[in-house]
């Protein structure tokens, strides 16, 4: 069993318009990476914060909320793995606003990944990319000890569990340009993504987001 965690529960403070509800041609960017993930796991679930508003998801989509809200992607993860009752099943981790994610990178990772693996993530140099990871369910025991002691960085939980580090650039034979770990966080980002999608900047939005073009 595969499943896809994907966070949006996030404050999008730089952005200063929630970045799952954000336009990206027909569609919006959540659902957007809801959609490319589809053909690369066998369940998605979607990790909001409470009272949070989401655009339309497939019915197969399951929402979650994360129980503490601002805690960060280790509370998200926790909270999307207590979804899934099945102990053996892999998670591909992510946020919702990576546009250009190709399912041959979460292929990929689950290739590299082996049975005593818990935890197979991309690093670039010392940077750990913990949205762009497979996790076993199994982690959650110590994923949710780490977050009652308010160890809330990912970090924590990889020096913990059994983790294997992959070079970023072992990944670019099923994703040349890296695009996978490209996420918008601000006005200009969101434009070139936009361009380079052939999409239109909704013109609604110039004057919402914090630094429009």
């Amino acid at each position: 069993m595969t499943a896809a965690i994907i966070l949006c529960g996030g404050q999008s403070s730089r952005m200063g318009f929630p970045k799952a509800n954000l336009p990206f041609g027909p569609e919006s960017m959540l659902q957007r990476v809801v959609r490319q993930l589809e053909s690369a796991v066998t369940t998605r679930i979607v990790v909001s914060a409470i009272g949070q508003p989401l655009p339309t998801l497939p019915a197969d989509v399951q929402v979650v909320r994360d129980e503490q809200p601002e805690r960060g992607p280790l509370e998200g993860l926790a909270a999307g793995m207590k979804a899934i009752s099945n102990v053996d099943t892999i998670c591909y981790a992510t946020s919702c606003d990576v546009p250009f994610l190709k399912p041959t990178w979460v292929h990929r990772l689950l290739e590299l990944m082996r049975d005593e693996d818990d935890i197979v993530v991309p690093v670039d140099g010392r940077h750990h990319h913990p949205l762009a990871a497979l996790y076993r369910r199994r982690v959650l025991p110590l994923a949710t000890s780490l977050l009652c002691q308010n160890r809330l960085r990912p970090f924590f939980l990889f020096e913990e569990a059994s983790t294997r580090r992959i070079d970023v650039n072992d990944l670019r034979s099923v994703d040349p340009e890296l695009d996978s770990l490209v996420n918008i966080n601000n006005a200009e980002e969101y434009r070139q993504a936009l361009e380079r999608a052939e999409y239109p900047f909704p013109s609604q939005l110039h004057k919402q987001l914090r630094d429009p073009s």
